[in-house]
């Protein structure tokens, strides 16, 4: 009597199949047009091939193109396959190593052939047709588990030396997989992979670039090539991915930074920013209206030593997870050179260590500690402009959005059990109301305890359920706000909210957190009077909206692709006269207008008109006002806003009213107050 092994559907339903049927089965017996959409399954909550057999009973989801997180991360690990593939049949001796997806696409390295210079963006073309032609030809990839020896043998025979040493290390007790393309072409992987390669969208994918990478990451073992692609599930998303690029590359912090005169990195301070004037200005606007916001909401701003002993740092528990990331340095004392009488620095020999502060949080607590606190001082809401310092790997760092030096709107807030829901609610508010401020829609997800931590069970279970009441409280745990957990990536301390941004060309960038940490208190021993007259640990909540002005400010130049808005741009205004012997209103207009509050100035080079105009263009001023012969005997501009082809003409009274209003940051105009 043949077995039937029951399955069941999302919708609830059963299907009985025979023992050895599969996923497309199911699929096939459903209906034609669902076994030809179907891509792979999830049996059991693990995503397999569409025609692995089952296993015994089990619930079943067909994922389709409508799946596309999944459908996405199938095909660009079936691109990365049919990269490989496709990099051997053209040239024969290549060695493969390994190539999986990336967030927008996929890589594999490579090492060519010893008759062959190494692969260069000139031989994309060629591999890119070659891919087409194999997912034209609808090969099948079909898995087979092979022993470990068996696979060795394999890679040994056709001189695949990388495959092979890494088949030497796979566990003989695993099952070990391989996928064939085809009866011609396998390589080992675990998979789960596509039914077949005409799945693929044959215009869907773009070879971008090679790049240097050594095998296994190791500077020391052989230099590979690799491959870089990016791969979607349609041309019509490859063609939108394209585009967000090159609108990417226009938007550029790096390049507008420049352009505009805002900031500049070198050499010599590598991972620091050197502000100029107009950079520092946009600085400024954000600190004034960060100290505004935390002023109205009862924040008390601190400043905290940048050095701290060592000791702080391990008692923290910074040290031991954090240390590779932290400058430190021994006490220096001068040495006196008698030739020279130069006094040179030595390490004294009972040195105390000092670490340049990464984050302030330990110093908050320092300042939290000194004198008795009550129960009834609680909350007490601390906030620092505080400037860290982080060793960033060179590798990672990456103009304003990865920095060593950097300072954040941080603040720590300390309260009882009792008002953590309470406190977190307030901080989704006035986090919103920022965000709002600067045009941004956003996510908010939660980050959960990760395998190495901190802190007891029951406190994680505690401070997790605690940020999940004051988001649901402030009516953002559902879909409009993206809610969504996830697990592992708290802090080692604590959970933590996360507000990612969403920007005008789609990217997201995580800034704002907040976190409910127990643990820290605990380690420094921070503690309160209860109304009980004993001796109670608070809770403190680390918090931050802009996360960190540098990265911040760079995420607002690409936002907004440089045309900040007025109440932000360093310059909001430039007068032009269109001749010479309108200086003297030019110069009229823009004490006029600087008396008003404006940043302005007087463009008064013996230029042509069009050439200002295309100059402070460039440079993302918000305002021209263009003067000539009729608005000085009239009194009026001719204004051009950036971005708008028309211009404006209007008295100078009623352009003076019309840049305040624009000039005015939001927090302090009429409807905000």
């Amino acid at each position: 009597m043949t077995e039937l092994l029951k399955i069941s559907l999302p919708d609830g339903s059963v299907r009985e199949m025979e023992r050895g049927s599969s996923p497309a089965d199911v699929a096939a017996a459903i209906g034609p047009g669902l076994a030809k959409a179907a891509l792979a399954a999830r049996v059991d909550g693990e995503v397999r091939d569409l025609g692995r057999p089952f296993d015994g009973d089990a619930q079943l989801e067909l994922i389709t193109a409508r799946d596309e997180a999944d459908a996405l991360e199938l095909a660009r690990h079936d691109f990365a396959h049919v990269l490989a593939e496709a990099v051997q049949a053209l040239y024969p001796g290549t060695q493969i190593t390994f190539g999986p997806a990336t967030d927008d696409g996929f890589y594999y390295d490579v090492m060519a052939p010893a008759s062959r210079e190494p692969f260069s963006s000139e031989d994309l073309p060629a591999i890119e047709e070659q891919m087409r032609a194999i997912i034209k030809a609808d090969k099948p990839l079909r898995r087979e588990a092979w022993s470990r020896q068996k696979l060795i043998d394999k890679w040994e025979a056709d001189g695949e030396a990388f495959k092979a040493e890494w088949a030497k290390e796979l566990p003989e007790n695993e099952e070990l997989t391989v996928y064939w393309s085809g009866d011609d072409w396998l390589d080992m992987c675990r998979g789960p992979h596509l039914p077949s390669t005409g799945k693929l969208d044959p215009q869907a994918f773009k070879l971008m670039r090679v790049a240097g990478a050594y095998w296994r990451g190791d500077q020391n073992n052989a230099q590979l090539t690799r491959i870089y692609g990016t791969g979607w599930l349609n041309k019509k998303q490859l063609n939108l991915h394209l585009h967000n690029l090159e609108e990417a590359a226009k938007r550029d912090h790096r390049k507008l930074g420049r352009e505009m005169d805002l900031f500049h990195l070198q050499e010599e301070a590598h991972g620091s920013v050197f502000w100029h004037p107009k950079g520092y200005r946009i600085w400024r606007e954000l600190e004034a209206y960060m100290r505004r916001k935390m002023d109205s909401t009862g924040y008390r701003e601190i400043k905290t030593p940048q050095l701290m002993d060592v000791r702080q740092w391990e008692q923290s528990g910074h040290w031991g997870k954090y240390a590779e990331n932290m400058f430190a340095v021994p006490d220096m004392v001068p040495e006196v050179s008698e030739d020279e009488g130069n006094a040179a620095p030595t390490v004294a020999a009972d040195a105390d260590w000092l670490a340049i502060k990464p984050m302030n949080c330990p110093a908050h607590v320092i300042v939290f500690k000194q004198g008795i606190t009550s129960y009834r001082d609680l909350p007490i809401r601390l906030g620092e402009m505080g400037c860290c310092h982080r060793n960033e790997p060179h590798g990672a760092l990456h103009g304003l959005m990865r920095v060593r030096q950097f300072t954040q709107d941080d603040a720590h807030i300390f309260c009882t059990e009792a008002q953590v829901v309470e406190e977190v609610r307030a901080f989704c508010e006035l986090a919103n109301s920022v965000y709002q401020d600067f045009g941004f829609t956003y996510h908010v997800k939660l980050a959960l305890r990760p395998e190495k931590r901190f802190g007891s069970e029951a406190d994680w279970d505690k401070a997790e359920q605690e940020l999940r009441d004051a988001v649901a409280e402030a009516g953002m745990a559902n879909e409009e706000y993206g809610w969504e957990e996830l697990p592992g990536e708290g802090a080692f301390y604590a959970p933590k909210l996360e507000w990612h941004l969403t920007d005008a060309i789609g990217r997201t960038w995580q800034v704002g957190t907040i976190q409910g940490d127990r643990v820290l208190p605990d380690r420094l021993d921070a503690t309160y009077v209860g109304e009980d007259g004993g001796r109670h640990r608070p809770v403190m909540l680390h918090r931050a909206i802009f996360g960190s002005y540098e990265r911040f400010i760079g995420i607002l130049i690409e936002h907004y692709a440089g045309r900040l808005p007025v109440w932000l741009a360093p310059v909001q205004a430039v007068v032009a006269p269109i001749v010479s012997d309108i200086d003297g209103y030019a110069q009229e207009v823009e004490a006029k207008l600087k008396a008003a509050g404006i940043r302005v100035e007087a463009d008064l080079r013996n230029e042509k008109i069009n050439y200002k105009v295309r100059e402070h263009s460039l440079a993302k001023v918000p305002h021209l006002l263009v003067v000539g012969k009729r608005e000085a005997e009239e009194g009026s501009v001719a204004i051009r806003t950036l971005g708008e082809k028309d211009q404006r003409v209007m008295s100078l009274d009623d352009a003076v009213a019309m840049l305040t209003a624009a000039a005015t940051p939001p927090d302090l105009r009429p409807e905000a107050v």
